[in-house]
């Protein structure tokens, strides 16, 4: 069978995302989104430990012993870094690497409109979400985000993350990077501390509970750009997934917190390109408009969509736009459009159109 970094080094050639080791299963990558194998040998739970220990630092081995699953970031030589999940399944060890992109996108590679973003970037309070489901790119479109405000900005730029995927050299900006595990215990902690670290901007990698949630509000309440991370889909879900992880008798006052310090929602998902090759993203831009924050107070997130319908001059799209945009450009199939659109039945007439519009024209 392969050694680990001769798989390692397929991932990398090849432009894999992911690397699966479980026992009694050949090893596999995900290759543009569909797992492939890639050593047809398959895997012995001596196997899966070997491999494991080869990469897994004593701390997080020890942490695997006592909690049943550790995560860390592993370097592949110079060539490449890894985030790296090891866990016990069934008695045995397996394990999950996916490959962190060695630099970090360019605007245009992202795909991310930027005209619609950059004037958010240079705000001085408020928070800036980012949401999708795990695997989406987020933590990419973040990275592109912190390193144009490292650009432009004089300011002190503050990374919490579990681990560490994108490092920011300092440039204009001065930029702060706490691990969690190593150089903090908790989101929650680190972000308490990071407001006595004289902190202009925040970055919280995931907001997974609502101790973090509630510190990120803090934040972003009392003078600072807070980012952040969730794994929900469309900006309403978003709003509705922060307020009801409060107890009832705190939502209103949460409601009228969030109608203020939100700044942004930005949901993304990634999609096989309609040529096989590759990967492209697609997004969901909502900005906290006057008509979005009185929507937020006043319950009726559900009419979010229509709003951000209406907001196309102010950088805003819905989901089921950008993928019908997508789709007319010839990125996507069809077929993939109505499998992730919101609202399916409503896009299977848009898509009707579009495709009369390429025949007439």
């Amino acid at each position: 069978m392969l050694e680990m970094n001769q798989m390692l080094k397929i991932i990398v050639e090849r432009d894999a995302s992911d690397l699966h080791l479980h026992v009694a299963k050949a090893a596999v990558m995900r290759l543009h989104g569909i797992l492939d194998v890639i050593d047809p040998d398959t895997l012995t739970p001596e196997d899966t430990e070997r491999l494991m220990k080869e990469i897994t630092p004593p701390r997080y081995q020890q942490m695997l012993q006592e909690h049943g699953s550790a995560d860390f970031a592993y370097a592949y030589s110079d060539l490449a870094r890894f985030r790296c999940a090891v866990f016990r399944s069934r008695g045995n060890i397996g394990i999950s690497m996916r490959l962190i992109p060695s630099r970090i996108l360019t605007w245009e590679e992202l795909g991310l409109p930027k005209d619609s973003i950059v004037e958010i970037l240079h705000s001085h309070r408020g928070m800036v979400l980012v949401t999708g489901p795990t695997g989406s790119g987020k933590t990419t479109t973040l990275a592109t985000m912190i390193d144009h405000i490292n650009a432009e900005r004089y300011v002190h730029i503050i990374s919490v993350e579990d681990p560490i995927e994108y490092y920011h050299l300092h440039k204009k900006a001065i930029v702060t990077h706490r691990e969690l595990h190593i150089d903090t215990p908790s989101f929650a902690y680190a972000l308490r501390g990071s407001l006595r670290m004289d902190p202009d901007v925040i970055l919280v990698g995931e907001m997974r509970d609502l101790e973090t949630m509630e510190a990120a509000l803090v934040a972003a309440e009392t003078g600072h750009l807070v980012f952040a991370t969730l794994h929900t889909i469309g900006a309403a879900q978003t709003v509705d997934r922060i307020i009801d992880a409060f107890p009832v008798n705190q939502q209103e006052q949460i409601r009228s917190i969030l109608s203020v310090a939100l700044k942004t929602v930005i949901s993304q998902t990634l999609l096989p390109r309609a040529s096989g090759k590759g990967r492209i993203a697609a997004f969901e831009i909502m900005h906290n408009t006057p008509a979005v924050a009185n929507l937020i107070r006043e319950r009726k997130t559900n009419r979010i969509v229509s709003t951000i319908q209406t907001g196309a001059k102010l950088g805003m799209i819905t989901l089921d736009d950008y993928l019908l945009n997508l789709y007319r450009q010839g990125h996507i199939t069809g077929e993939l459009v109505l499998e992730r659109a919101h609202y399916p039945d409503e896009m299977r007439v848009k898509l009707m159109g579009a495709r009369q519009e390429a025949v007439t024209t």
